[in-house]
Formats: structure tokens, C-alpha cells, sequence
């Protein structure tokens, strides 16, 4: 049981009966961001650790900026669920997951942000995280999920070496696509994106899963605009981003 923070950052701990072996000796290599999506600071931290509830996270971050440990990093939290990203079914065993207070229509504090970065750089440098495996709730279960949001500042973030971040095409005319195109061109952008790691099935016709797939995507790297909709601008901010990608 969780008995001493883990970071080096000021931190209380709170122990989450939520949690289980990573399967598989799994190491961790994925950093996954999450908002609770409630007002209430503490209302958020005791769901996470009723045993009812059967989630948790391995760090919550209040809105004052202040941290607190549930689970150890050693151990699979419950933050996840069914998700998926670059061939990995099983994201609770390969990350850790980090709570912030913030319903999804607010600004994330400045106070949040400074302990964020802190300690998302901490836990980076110790179990190898890059940064293009550094992610949103919603990129790794498009649809189901949409924290942290289009609010969340990956910018700020990436500006200090956490996240994978190009600056994004500026939103203007040209072609696009959307919901019932098909053809060789929405093949192209299915397959590019299911390359950057989104679960997406290569069809050719942009279906209801694109949709949400480009969502996501506009969410983290393009948020703007956050429609669903392929226009030029998130295509070329996917195509940059691909194109920055370590090879496999």
C-alpha cells in the first residue's frame, strides 16, 4: 500500500483501493491527462477513492495546484478504461494517469499548470516517456471520452518539453472532409491517422468513427475548431506532426 509520495514534487497521499498488477511485467511509456469533470475538488478526490467507484488515477491535481498520490506507479490504475493507441489494447498497464480538477468549460489554473509541468517532466525522465506518447483521455477512446478537453493547454505544456505539439495550421478555406465523403483521399487520412496511433478502421468512407477520430484529434492539436470535420488546416497540422514521429 502507497505509504510515500513518489515525487519530488510537494505532494500528500491518499491511498485509492482501485488499482491491480500491471499485466504482463508491462513497463510504462504512455502519460495519459484526464479531467474529473466536477466542481467540487474533493467530491472528485473521494470518488476516486471509493471502491465503488472502480476508478482512479495515480495523481490528482486540485485546483489550487496542489498534489496528491492514490496509486504508485508501480501498479495499474484505473483510469483508462477501454481504450486503444499505436497497437497497445491495454493503456491502464503502459500508463500513468494524472486527475485535474476542472468541469470542461472552465480554464485550467496557472497553479495547476506550474505543478503539471513539474511533475509530468519528472515522470518522463523517470520511466522514459516520450513526448508524442504523452496524451489525452480523448485520444486513446475517441468518442467515449473528450477530457481534457478543448481548454487544455498542450501549447503551454509542450513549450516546457511535455507533449508532442507543432503550432496549427491556420483555420481558412479549401477542400475538406466530412461525415459520408469516400474515396482514395479519406482512405489517406484514415490511414495517416491510425499511423499517429488513433483506432480507426481504414474504410475509405468517412463514417461516424472518423468523425470522432478527427474530433480528438482537433481537441488535442487543433483546437480552434473542434467540428469533425477534415479541413486543410488539421490535415496538414496531422501531416507535420506525423512527419515528426521517430520511426517504428
Amino acid at each position: 500500500m502507497l505509504s510515500e509520495p513518489q515525487t519530488s514534487c510537494p505532494c500528500e497521499v491518499k491511498p485509492s483501493p482501485n488499482f491491480e498488477e500491471r499485466k504482463n511485467g508491462r513497463a510504462v511509456d504512455m502519460l495519459i491527462m484526464h479531467y474529473t469533470a466536477l466542481e467540487d475538488d474533493d467530491r472528485a478526490l473521494d470518488w476516486l477513492c471509493n471502491p465503488e467507484s472502480k476508478v482512479s488515477s495515480h495523481y490528482f491535481l486540485n485546483r489550487d495546484g496542489s498534489l496528491v498520490q492514490l496509486v504508485d506507479e508501480a501498479e495499474r490504475a484505473w483510469h483508462a478504461g477501454v481504450s486503444f493507441w499505436r497497437g497497445e489494447s491495454d493503456i491502464n498497464s503502459c500508463s500513468i494517469g494524472i486527475e485535474i480538477a476542472n468541469t470542461g468549460v472552465e480554464d485550467f489554473t496557472e497553479e495547476q499548470m506550474m505543478t503539471l509541468t513539474m511533475l509530468s517532466k519528472e515522470l518522463m525522465a523517470r520511466h522514459g516517456i516520450p513526448p508524442h506518447r504523452v496524451l489525452a483521455h480523448s485520444d486513446v477512446a475517441p468518442g467515449r471520452k473528450i477530457d481534457p478537453g478543448p481548454k487544455f493547454p498542450w501549447k503551454l505544456l509542450a513549450s516546457a518539453g511535455v507533449g508532442h505539439w507543432v503550432e496549427p495550421e491556420n483555420v481558412a478555406g479549401g477542400r475538406f472532409f466530412q461525415l459520408g465523403d469516400e474515396g482514395q483521399p479519406v482512405q489517406a487520412l484514415q490511414s495517416m491517422l491510425g499511423v499517429y496511433g488513433y483506432k480507426i478502421d481504414i474504410t475509405g468512407v468517412f463514417d461516424t468513427q472518423t468523425e470522432m477520430v478527427v474530433k480528438a484529434f482537433q481537441m488535442h492539436f487543433r483546437p480552434e475548431r473542434v467540428d469533425g470535420v477534415a479541413d486543410a488546416s488539421t490535415i496538414t497540422t496531422l501531416y507535420k506532426l506525423s512527419a515528426m514521429l521517430p520511426e517504428l
